[in-house]
């Protein structure tokens, strides 16, 4: 019996499986697209001003700085005790937001939010560690899409409790609680993996591919364990010296996998294809992370909750489904996506320019709400071309590593952004004129992409 068991956890189809019902539970939150009300309310009597320009940017704040440790961290635990940490974090997030009062409460719970965000790399990298390259594509497509369900049936039931059965936004957040919950009891089946994709590697040192080059991750299918048993000297004879030198590699580990990190990233954006890709990545993901973190304290200005109906479930719902439509339509778009690429980033990011001046000038809270769905659905579908332009000219290793990169780079700017226009230190604008700058913000990235993508087709057509 204990063999079967042994044998049915290192089959993919087991953390798989576990993985999506953990990704389902996490992303499960009712009460997400209804914080504004919920913190502006009697719940908490908080002022709009508070909410925007000293809460919120924490989450900006706490994310940036514990992004890049807790990648590393990620890497070097295997995934799983991360994956533990995430499931915390967010019961602690929403206990917090549950019982807790006052602006320094609130600014807590930003925080961890942000540890809870940061630790998603875990989620999207662990089942790399456990399945074959075999079954990247199905198990990928498995738990991208189970989040995207989960969000849809989220706001979906979150806006159809408060509507029709009249529930207190309390009562989602409790929801909420027993869902995270419910992921976190779930994180405790997973196998623990045996190896990662820098640390744990057969040979950390070892060069991966060139970016145009893609290549299977890094490894042996084997536990490490198999391994070290292999290789391991017996008893009553002494340790060479290549195995003395292998047992000082522990105290060298984290600057090599550093060495080589920094060795990877210097080839990856030596391509000038996937730099361009990247700095869109980098600049518009800055953008819609802003817009996602404030959207709705704009909503609350167009249409007080306290004196109107809100439906900001609704629009969160029909927003996540045409993002997975946008998406799922990439595939087959059949286009020369080296001649059109920039030409496309650049139309759609006009568009997206174009949702957030309407939202910024339009007082009608309809308007709102139609230039987010536009707005979303424009950078779902561009997000999924770049990421896979990008992932289809790199090994898993440096897909990751790119992608926690760009991300990184885009939370710089976002960083930026938050302290120049939202902070209650810096400019401290009104939520209107916010988006007023976040469209012109999206107004530049399409113009350059525009004139690259002029420039990209004058001069296919000299050659």
């Amino acid at each position: 019996m204990d063999c079967w068991k042994q044998d049915r956890r290192n089959t993919w189809i087991f953390p798989t499986l576990v993985l999506c019902l953990y990704g389902f539970f996490y992303m499960m939150k009712p009460s997400e697209p209804f914080l504004i009300p919920y913190l502006t309310g009697p719940d908490k009597n908080l002022t709009t001003e508070e909410v925007t320009n000293q809460i919120f940017p924490v989450w900006t704040y706490s994310y940036l700085a514990l992004l890049f440790p807790v990648f590393l961290i990620t890497d070097y635990m295997r995934y799983k005790p991360i994956l533990l940490l995430q499931g915390i974090s967010f019961i602690i997030t929403y206990l917090l937001l549950l019982f807790a009062h006052g602006v320094l409460a609130m600014q807590l719970v930003e925080f961890f939010y942000g540890l809870a965000t940061a630790t998603e790399v875990a989620y999207y990298a662990y089942i790399y560690s456990v399945v074959s390259t075999d079954h990247y594509q199905r198990v990928t497509s498995y738990c991208r899409s189970i989040t995207l369900v989960a969000a849809t049936v989220a706001a979906l039931l979150g806006q159809l409790l408060v509507s029709l059965a009249d529930v207190s936004y309390f009562h989602l957040h409790v929801i909420t609680l027993t869902s995270v919950s419910l992921a976190f009891v779930c994180s405790f089946a997973l196998p623990m993996p045996q190896k990662s994709m820098f640390f744990h590697r057969k040979d950390v040192s070892e060069p991966l591919p060139a970016p145009e080059k893609a290549a299977p991750p890094l490894g042996s299918d084997r536990p490490s364990s198999y391994q070290e048993d292999k290789g391991s000297p017996p008893a009553d004879r002494a340790p060479t010296p290549e195995q003395q030198a292998d047992n000082a590699k522990p105290r060298n580990q984290v600057l090599r996998v550093l060495v080589q990190l920094s060795k990877d990233l210097r080839d990856c954006y030596s391509s000038r294809k996937l730099l361009y890709w990247s700095l869109w990545w980098a600049l518009a993901t800055a953008g819609f992370n802003q817009v996602l973190n404030y959207i709705q304290v704009l909503w609350d200005f167009r249409a007080p909750s306290h004196s109107s109906a809100v439906y900001n479930g609704a629009v969160e719902a029909i927003a996540t489904f045409l993002s997975a439509v946008t998406s799922f339509i990439v595939q087959y778009m059949k286009i020369n996506w080296d001649l059109f690429g920039e030409l496309a980033l650049g139309i759609f990011s006009a568009l997206d320019a174009g949702s957030l001046l309407l939202m910024h000038f339009s007082t009608n809270i309809w308007a709102s709400y139609a230039g987010y769905l536009i707005f979303k659905a424009c950078y779902m579908l561009l997000i999924t071309i770049a990421t896979f332009q990008i992932a289809v000219n790199l090994s898993m290793e440096r897909y990751a590593l790119m992608f926690g990169f760009n991300n990184f780079v885009a939370l710089v700017i976002q960083t930026i952004i938050t302290v120049a226009v939202v902070d209650s230190k810096g400019l401290k604008l009104d939520i209107v004129t916010q988006f007023l700058i976040y469209g012109s913000y999206f107004a530049v990235i399409a113009g350059i992409f525009l004139i690259r993508s002029i420039c990209i087709l004058v001069s296919s057509k000299c050659k």
